[in-house]
């Protein structure tokens, strides 16, 4: 999709349809009373008549009849002119891209931005959901009829000087959004095709479109390392796993933040294998894995001030011959000894090995993303992602991030309680602790491998996969976590 800026007078615009915003509480607004006089007081007798209110992603459409350059008016409404932030920027815009893809509109020009003002932010808020709104994962398909996704977003700057800051905004907005397209792509391809060393390809591929480090550790120093938890998940498949390191490192001697994305390119459950219905599904399983490598060339992209590795765990659990069982028991990288109890909580094993080994960089931060318990989606639904961690400011951080970006995040406890859930007879711990609080439990043994450093596990079981589709995510892989990481990383430059 093609986003340009443009100036001038919107009403003398020619384009397939005009989108502009209208409040629920104001009708003057801007623009609003010269279309409504061009049109012969058409908006206010919609108004008046109820047949359009501004309530929030409330749409009408107004043909110009030669009125205006442009053939169609699309008006969107904005909800409470107190009310509106830049998330709902974003669902306004992304409301109308999918209604005009819908329609065979292919060319969209935007005025809803400029009733939230002239700040940089909504030009990105706008962009963001037009961009996002407009993905669709269709590689597999022989026949791509009635998709119509939208060629050309034009947005309005107030007048010619603000065309450069529109323009700076736009072209940061499209480095991110495109990421998180990415990110989606990755988590919509089939498992025959995403596999351990397919993941590892897309890394030195990454590594070198965007100028990052890379680094591909094989299975053979995988077991000089000790990663014996990491290891004992792929046994039962004939995919070698694979540890993805990839580096940002502007400042060199300078900290990084670091972060880990589970990388389960397929999850059977192994031994303990999942139910039939909904196993397609676990293809999904290296969503953090997609999330933190999107990240990582979005922050070299961007040129971001700050060093930022990532590092992705990348395996494939499958029952077999020589799958880990239950009741093995397994010594991970740090030394400690784990009680393996169901073969199905692997995302842990994977990332305590990967933790471990992040603590070699002594990092300000290390940040895990992962597709990691069930018991998220139960407790959080698909609406907010996961939060856990030992550093409080760090959780705000991710918090505010979160509110910023319309990437949510909801607080768990860590309290030391939950840890007997994990108590083993035989080992240091279990690598599940039972039917009750699975989402606490599977943070508590995240825990035990961080040490003293800053530390954050976001759960996004129940927030990587859209099932109904939503204003700028459509139904599929919402590519979640991009945004928000990317936010938070913005926020320590």
């Amino acid at each position: 999709m093609i986003v340009d800026v443009i100036s001038g007078n919107p009403l003398q615009y020619e384009s397939q349809v005009l989108a502009l915003g209208c409040f629920e509480d104001d009708r003057s607004a801007l623009l609003i009373p010269e279309l409504n006089e061009v049109l012969g007081g058409l908006i206010e007798r919609l108004y008046i008549q109820g047949e359009f209110t501004g309530g929030l992603n409330k749409t009408t459409f107004i043909h110009s009849l030669g009125n205006l350059p442009s053939e169609r008016i699309l008006l969107v409404g904005l909800g409470q002119k107190d009310a509106l932030t830049c998330d709902r920027l974003r669902q306004v815009a992304g409301t109308v891209v999918q209604l005009a893809r819908a329609k065979g509109i292919t060319e969209v020009a935007s005025m809803i931005h400029l009733q939230a003002g002239t700040m940089e932010e909504g030009v990105a808020a706008t962009i963001e959901g037009a961009m996002l709104a407009n993905y669709s994962f269709n590689r597999y398909r022989t026949k791509k009829k009635g998709e119509n996704p939208i060629e050309r977003f034009s947005i309005f700057a107030p007048g010619p000087d603000h065309v450069p800051l529109y323009e700076k905004a736009v072209t940061e907005t499209r480095i991110i959004s495109e990421a998180v397209l990415f990110a989606r792509d990755m988590v919509s391809q089939p498992s025959n095709v995403v596999t351990p060393p397919f993941l590892a390809e897309e890394g030195i591929e990454m590594a070198d479109v965007f100028g990052l480090g890379c680094r591909i550790i094989e299975q053979e120093e995988m077991e000089q390392l000790g990663m014996d938890a990491l290891l004992a998940v792929s046994r039962g498949s004939r995919q070698p796993p694979k540890l993805i390191v990839l580096e940002h490192l502007p400042n060199r001697g300078e900290r990084p933040v670091v972060l880990v994305g589970k990388g389960v390119t397929f999850d059977s459950g192994g031994i303990s294998l999942k139910p039939r219905d909904g196993m397609e599904m676990m293809k999904t399983d290296m969503a953090g894995a997609a999330a933190v490598m999107a990240t990582l060339r979005t922050v070299a992209a961007l040129r971001l001030p700050l060093n930022v590795v990532g590092i992705i765990p990348a395996v494939e659990n499958l029952p077999g011959g020589s799958a880990y069982k239950p009741g093995d028991v397994l010594c991970s990288m740090s030394g400690q000894t784990i009680e393996i109890v169901n073969t199905d909580a692997e995302g842990r094993l994977i990332l305590c090995d990967a933790m471990w080994y992040a603590r070699r960089y002594e990092p300000r931060a290390i940040i895990d993303i992962a597709t990691l318990t069930g018991a998220c989606t139960v407790a959080l639904g698909t609406v907010a992602t996961g939060l856990l961690g030992n550093d409080m400011d760090l959780k705000h951080l991710l918090s505010q991030a979160g509110e910023a970006t319309g990437e949510r995040v909801w607080e768990l406890p860590l309290w030391e309680e939950y840890g007997e859930l994990m108590k083993s007879d035989i080992a240091d711990m279990k690598n599940a602790g039972g039917a009750t609080a699975g989402t606490i439990s599977a943070g508590w043994f995240l825990l035990q491998f961080v040490g003293d450093t800053s530390w954050a596990h976001l759960d996004i079981a129940g927030t990587a996969w859209e099932e109904k589709g939503r204003a700028y995510v459509p139904k599929g892989a919402s590519g979640v976590g991009v945004r928000l990481l990317v936010e938070y990383l913005r926020s320590r430059c």
